[in-house]
């Protein structure tokens, strides 16, 4: 794997009009696996790629930058970096030579423990009201099939409240004794 500097000075030739800008990068060891569920995704959206057999897609950004945190929320070893000016930033200023806990990086993976909901628990799906019973760590189990929160989301949203990217993230729309599970996160400062 090369560096995003190094890969996007090699995609910058006469081929392509304008310059590469990084916007965000999703690090990962199963980076494959990740690319491929990226543009699969992206391809489910509607026919984004520009040319079939060139990994070129026209999408905003911020919609982009959603699919990573959706992906980024199912695997382990992943860590999400936003980019201003093709540099890695931190919440107040471009960081160029930062160590990399300084930088601007999604938190880990939600997992009921932080919150202190336990296995067998209720929660809810705030936008239909469907009670679900907490799986394991980071599952929930509804008619009979285990859903991590994200894919749960895509799958039961109401048409009317679905978003352009199809990219959710869970515990925004989860709630447990009427707290968001998103904000019961924030609150306990995991």
């Amino acid at each position: 794997m090369r560096a995003i500097d190094v890969r996007a000075k090699e995609l910058d030739n006469t081929a392509v009009p304008l310059p590469f800008e990084i916007f965000a990068t999703l690090e990962t060891k199963k980076y494959g696996e990740v690319e491929k569920l990226v543009h699969k995704t992206i391809d489910r959206l509607t026919d984004l790629r520009l040319r079939q057999n060139r990994a070129f897609f026209n999408i905003e950004p911020k919609i982009a930058l959603d699919i990573f945190y959706d992906i980024a929320n199912t695997i382990d070893d992943d860590k999400v970096v936003e980019y201003e000016n093709n540099k890695p930033v931190t919440p107040a200023l471009v960081c160029e030579n930062a160590p990399v806990e300084e930088l601007k990086t999604r938190k880990s993976r939600f997992k009921f423990s932080m919150v202190g909901i336990g296995i067998g628990e209720t929660v809810v799906f705030a936008p239909t009201g469907i009670e679900v019973k907490v799986a394991s760590d980071d599952s929930v189990e509804y008619e009979g099939r285990i859903y991590k929160l994200s894919p749960f989301v895509g799958t039961f949203m109401p048409a009317d409240e679905r978003n352009t990217s199809g990219a959710y993230q869970g515990p925004k729309y989860f709630t447990y004794k009427g707290k968001i599970l998103h904000d019961m996160r924030m609150e306990s400062g995991l």
